[in-house]
């Protein structure tokens, strides 16, 4: 352990009160303060609180005997050696997390668990029969979900595998274009019999759900088919845009393999579906010949592509 006190310590320590295995463990929670600057956020990230947080960054700056971060009301901010110690931290989580693919990597057997990221917008009425279908007939694979709207890093082992819904994907990752979806502007049936004048007057009188601009006119209401209509109520979750919709709270860009679905729901009168982004599959290359990783993800790949249909709605 002589070898990471030399590595990691910047400053000259007199005296230790941290043990140098439990350095080791503390880091990840300096890493994560260093990238997201505050306490809160750092426990969100880790899946820890508040207080576990500040207690091991003091265990740490006790150890190094040194101050990490500077605290402020914009956040924490990092000290002249914390600027020291970051890339030799992130350094050493590099390596520590590519032994830990390298050794999943070596796994051959279709048992064990597989953690997947997914977009909401994709996890209940997609993925969720194929992820039963796939354990089913896996019975020794266990799935681990997390349903989130951002990108989570396959190179810091934040997960196994990440569907992802994008244009393009550039991250140093093993990825499948697996189908593209064709997107469009829905409402109820109901609604639109009931606003029919204002489809016919661009929009006049009706009702965008917006997603939480900023600008009470933003560039893409201006574009759309209905400049006239009102953007309102602050929906962020893109989710919550379908059954919204299907209350009759107004009208909103869906992707049509949700809006498919629902037969209370119809194109916009005046309107079509365009192709919108595409749906990948990702995971590090470290995995990909882990066994029960690449039955998820080729089962995956399969029934979607096989569902090509649903994902283009009008224009398949």
């Amino acid at each position: 352990m002589d070898t990471l006190r030399i590595i990691f310590v910047p400053v000259m320590v007199t005296q230790m009160h941290h043990s140098d295995t439990d350095s080791w463990a503390d880091l990840p929670y300096f890493l994560a303060i260093a990238r997201t600057g505050s306490l809160r956020a750092a426990a969100e990230n880790l899946g820890s609180n508040h207080a576990t947080v500040r207690r091991r960054l003091g265990a740490l700056e006790a150890c190094f005997g040194a101050k990490l971060f500077e605290r402020s009301t914009d956040g924490f901010k990092l000290t002249p050696a914390g600027h020291e110690i970051l890339p030799r931290a992130e350094a050493a989580e590099r390596e520590i997390l590519s032994a830990r693919r390298q050794l999943t990597g070596l796994d051959g057997e279709a048992a064990g668990l597989v953690r997947v990221s997914v977009p909401p917008s994709l996890g209940y009425d997609i993925l969720a029969p194929l992820f039963a279908e796939f354990s089913a007939a896996n019975p020794q694979i266990d799935i681990a979900v997390d349903m989130t709207n951002q990108f989570q890093d396959l190179g810091r082992h934040e997960t196994d595998v990440s569907v992802r819904v994008a244009y393009e994907v550039s991250d140093n990752v093993v990825g499948r274009r697996v189908v593209t979806y064709a997107k469009g502007i829905y409402a109820s049936k109901k609604y639109i019999e009931e606003n029919r004048r204002g489809f016919d007057e661009r929009g006049k009188g009706l009702y965008w759900i917006g997603w939480g601009d900023s600008d009470p006119n933003p560039d893409w209401v201006r574009n759309s088919p209905f400049p006239k209509a009102t953007l309102r109520h602050t929906i962020r979750e893109g989710s919550l845009h379908l059954p919204l919709v299907r209350e009759g709270m107004g009208m909103s860009y869906l992707p049509c393999f949700a809006a498919s679905q629902h037969p209370e729901l119809q194109l916009a009168p005046g309107t079509a579906a365009a192709l919108d982004r595409s749906i990948w599959l990702l995971l590090h290359a470290d995995l990909r010949r882990t066994t029960r990783v690449r039955l998820l993800v080729d089962f995956l790949a399969l029934r979607i592509r096989q569902n090509k249909a649903l994902f283009l709605g009008p224009l398949s």
